[in-house]
């Protein structure tokens, strides 16, 4: 069945042993970031098999999944809860990351409900600008904790290299340190995880320079796909052909490069420029950016991705035209982006591989 995404989970289990075991030399505690797989079953027994015991997921239905599966493994959520699934939120997650109060007082409400404990993660803005309080605002949230018995502040947390891509840098991980210990100091509570950030950190565990105090790490890219995040080069002991996105050939024709006619916009609103290369071969692909992020398609032959509409990928194949034929399938690597875009699609068939 075509368009499929090749699912190599013998790799991604060898994936998540490196990258626990580079961790680990640090007294490092791993999350494995689900989402990009829609805490697909598979692949996350496959993380397990490397030794990783606990997930991370945005979406509260890829929560509910795997902890009906997976009973006993810890789950946190990454993404700042959201009201209207707050009473969910508190039956299945046993860490949440937070950064506004009255969130923190709901979820605390809730938990009396339904007599849980959810251990909540203060994030901290360091300067992505996504989510997290500004550190000026941290005696707030130091008197907040006079007002909760059910919800327990667990840890501090940072996000960088995400929205606003800040390179994660030892003095960056400091000033989480230093705002933890302001918080201890000022409530009495003991924070248990100090939780520097996604696969961005990574570098700075390799290099031994991250700090002692820094006890966890949210790990999804470096795991799915075995990729240092900063400038996505290979990552040190790890597989990057995970996931392959492969598709169909329906058509193969020679054709000019360029379109004959006016000019006007394309079917998602661009107006599109086109560089002319003269009369080519050109196949089309049966899939399109309903499947897959097309920009994020790294090809595994010697040939182009041109463009794409809904349902057609449009490639360069004339230094391979003589190789192949109608019916034939082209096969990719992935960005992190295609990568979740193809495991949201529901055309998009997943092809288990055990080796």
């Amino acid at each position: 069945m075509y368009p499929k995404i090749n699912i190599n989970l013998q790799k991604i289990t060898h994936n998540a042993k490196t990258i626990l075991n580079q961790c680990r030399k640090h007294n490092i505690d791993v999350f494995a970031v689900t989402k990009v797989t829609s805490a697909d079953l598979k692949v996350a027994q496959a993380i397990l098999d490397g030794g990783i015991t606990k997930f991370a997921d945005s979406r509260i239905q890829n929560i509910k999944k795997l902890k009906t599966n997976f009973p006993n493994i810890p789950v946190m959520l990454l993404r700042l809860p959201m009201f209207s699934e707050i009473e969910e939120i508190v039956q299945y997650c046993d860490y949440i990351l937070v950064s506004e109060e009255k969130t923190i007082l709901e979820l605390e409400k809730y938990a009396a409900i339904y007599g849980k404990s959810p251990k909540l993660i203060l994030m901290v803005d360091l300067g992505d600008l996504r989510e997290g309080f500004w550190a000026d605002t941290l005696d707030d949230f130091c008197e907040i904790t006079k007002k909760i018995t059910n919800c327990r502040i667990d840890g501090m947390g940072v996000n960088l290299a995400c929205y606003g891509g800040v390179i994660p840098t030892a003095l960056k991980m400091n000033d989480l340190i230093f705002l933890a210990k302001e918080f201890q100091e000022k409530t009495g509570i003991t924070l248990k995880t100090i939780s520097g950030g996604n696969s961005s950190t990574l570098p700075l565990v390799i290099s031994d320079e991250i700090p002692f105090d820094i006890n966890n790490l949210r790990i999804g890219e470096a795991i799915m796909l075995g990729r240092n995040v900063i400038n996505r080069h290979p990552w040190p002991d790890t597989f990057q052909d995970t996931f392959t996105f492969e598709a169909q050939i329906i058509e193969l024709k020679e054709k000019p490069s360029v379109p004959q006619g006016l000019i006007g916009q394309d079917a998602f609103g661009n107006t599109p420029d086109y560089e002319d290369r003269g009369v080519h071969h050109r196949a089309i692909l049966g899939a399109g950016r309903q499947d897959i992020a097309v920009d994020g398609l790294i090809p595994l032959g010697n040939y182009e991705v041109l463009g794409a509409s809904s349902d057609h990928i449009i490639i360069d194949v004339e230094k391979i035209h003589s190789d192949i034929k109608l019916g034939d399938t082209l096969e990719f690597m992935l960005s992190y982006g295609a990568l979740l875009q193809a495991f949201t699609s529901e055309y998009v068939y997943k092809n288990y591989m055990e080796e």
